[in-house]
């Protein structure tokens, strides 16, 4: 199927939404973006306006006439696909499936942006469970090309077809996990490296700069390229249980977050958000960051993506 869900509607008008907004108009589909908070379309504006002058810079005010801000779910009525980005809260999620399950015609399908919460959970909440999926986005939306396409226990194949679809016209490269399981693919591996890094940080092994340095000029380079199984492949399988058998016992296993973790969290060093966290952020190193990593990463994943068609 290899028609694309043309009529979108975007629940949640916060970063992530904005940008998987622009993304799909910056497409030539129609998108309505809803958010009920008072301010949040016109702070989305901005950020489109701001995320469409990076990649689309000649076509701005185009791809923004085809997106429509609303306030109210039943914007979301004559959509094919309901892509919801509203925050990680489970109730809140429910509560809005629930009313647009009553809203939307029986065709609409329904898609959670959760980083991993239970698909199952979620779409419990509506009568079309066939018709439910997860669609985990990542952060800049608009620029990394991964979405994880998570199935609930009835997700019908015809649904799976259509939102792979849509998202391939829409510049992304899905892949299906097909378990409801915590955290999906990339989280579960995301947080596996991250406790390793923090654990290492804790046992004063190295600095929080020096730590991210190998991880960026080592790993992180080959990663680009060549994941980790297929690594496995071209390095040696039995290299990889040599050495598991010896360095697996004294990796980081808590089951718990660190208490290095716990206190950052206590006392406020959020990160870049609070100005403090294992770096220390001015507002204007923030946005320089985050301007000049997006950009950056734009243009690794053009060029993966290139080296990738051509292979």
């Amino acid at each position: 199927m290899d028609t694309p869900l043309r009529n979108l509607a975007v629940i949640g008008a916060g970063a992530m939404g904005s940008g998987i907004a622009a993304l799909f108009a910056s497409k030539g589909l129609n998108v309505v973006l809803i958010d009920p908070v008072d301010g949040a379309l016109d702070r989305a504006l901005k950020t489109i306006e701001r995320q469409l002058n990076v990649y689309a810079p000649g076509e701005v005010q185009q791809v923004i006439q085809r997106i429509r801000m609303e306030q109210d779910l039943e914007a979301a009525a004559a959509s094919d696909l309901v892509i919801e980005a509203v925050p990680e809260n489970l109730d809140l999620k429910r509560g809005i499936f629930a009313k647009l399950d009553t809203l939307c015609p029986a065709h609409t399908i329904f898609a959670t942006n959760t980083s991993g919460l239970s698909i199952n959970a979620i779409a419990s909440a509506v009568q079309r469970r066939d018709r439910f999926v997860g669609a985990h986005f990542f952060t800049p939306a608009d620029v990394i090309p991964l979405v994880e396409v998570v199935r609930n226990d009835d997700t019908s194949e015809d649904t799976v077809a259509k939102v792979m679809a849509t998202l391939r016209f829409g510049g992304k490269r899905p892949v299906l996990v097909r378990q409801d399981i915590p955290g999906f693919i990339a989280n579960r591996i995301q947080h596996a490296l991250a406790r390793e890094a923090i654990s290492l940080l804790e046992k004063g092994v190295a600095s929080a700069e020096d730590i991210d340095e190998v991880v960026k000029w080592s790993l992180g380079i080959r990663l680009a390229l060549s994941g980790p199984l297929e690594q496995r492949d071209m390095n040696g399988i039995d290299v990889h249980y040599a050495i598991a058998s010896y360095l697996y016992k004294d990796l980081e296993n808590r089951t718990e977050p660190s208490d290095l973790l716990k206190s950052k969290v206590d006392s406020g060093h959020l990160g870049a958000k609070s100005g403090q966290g294992f770096y220390t952020w001015s507002p204007e190193r923030r946005e320089r960051v985050l301007r000049e990593k997006s950009a950056a990463l734009g243009e690794l994943a053009a060029w993966l993506n290139g080296k990738a068609g051509g292979s």
